[in-house]
């Protein structure tokens, strides 16, 4: 199993898709919320506090980790995805994953290591760029920021929402052998309109899409009525994100490469 792990860490580390969505994790909502921030600050500090559309600074830094998660989602969509992606034609035109299986037979160990792998650079990668976006944030509010320090379960949840996230687009991307329907879906979640969030404004049960419910842990801002507490909130994207996996595992398992 090490050696598994092994091999599939270096052949994640060694994707540019990997890589790019590394980059895009921990520059997007740091670069956002400076952004943010100094607008806001140059707002409160002339006193036009009245024409912005929220004033408040609660939600300053969290609110851009949102829009991070895209990063956390392709490479979960990379890892799997790169396997079912043909190779040149001069290559022989194969794809990585018959590669894969000749080597490890075993798919359940293959589908481990791509797991733990998965879960290991997006919990590294949450760690670093979830106190960052808020440290950013912070500094540039000066006087108005909030102690971040005061809400460590809302740190811990934004962390929480990037891993479930990441094995979401896992499980879809392994569901479809395709990066193309978890991307679209998850970045278009994760925009400024995000389709999901307009339908939990106006439908009830949407409060209990993944990532309408897992937004709880960390989104105090989140508007729109009925919203699931964080504890619940985060059990529920975790049943979502749970039972995909098994489904694809599942698939993966039984289905010919």
């Amino acid at each position: 199993m090490l050696d598994t792990l092994g091999a599939e860490l270096r052949k994640a580390l060694g994707l540019p898709g990997v890589v790019v969505g590394a980059a895009l994790a921990v520059v997007v909502p740091a670069g956002i919320a400076a952004l943010s921030a100094f607008s806001l600050r140059s707002a409160l500090d002339s006193g036009r506090a009245a024409t912005l559309a929220d004033p408040s600074t609660v939600d300053s830094g969290f609110g851009e980790l949102g829009i991070g998660v895209v990063g956390a989602a392709i490479v979960g969509v990379v890892i799997v995805s790169s396997e079912y992606t043909a190779n040149r034609v001069k290559a022989g035109g194969g794809r990585q994953v018959t590669t894969t299986l000749t080597a490890t037979p075993h798919r359940l160990r293959v589908l481990a290591a791509k797991f733990a792998v998965l879960t290991a650079l997006v919990v590294v990668l949450a760690a670093v760029a979830v106190p960052l976006t808020l440290a950013v944030s912070g500094f540039l509010l000066g006087d108005h920021a909030q102690s971040y320090g005061d809400h460590p379960a809302r740190v811990v949840g934004a962390g929480l929402y990037w891993l479930l996230t990441a094995w979401l687009a896992f499980g879809i991307t392994l569901l479809t052998r395709s990066g193309i329907v978890p991307l679209v879906v998850i970045v278009a979640n994760a925009s400024l309109v995000s389709v999901t969030y307009l339908l939990a404004r106006s439908v009830p049960a949407a409060r209990f899409l993944p990532d309408v419910a897992g937004a709880q842990m960390f989104a105090r801002e989140y508007h729109a009525p009925d919203m699931l507490d964080p504890v619940t909130g985060g059990l529920v994207m975790a049943a979502w994100a749970v039972a995909l996996l098994a489904a694809a595992g599942t698939v993966f398992v039984r289905r010919d490469a």
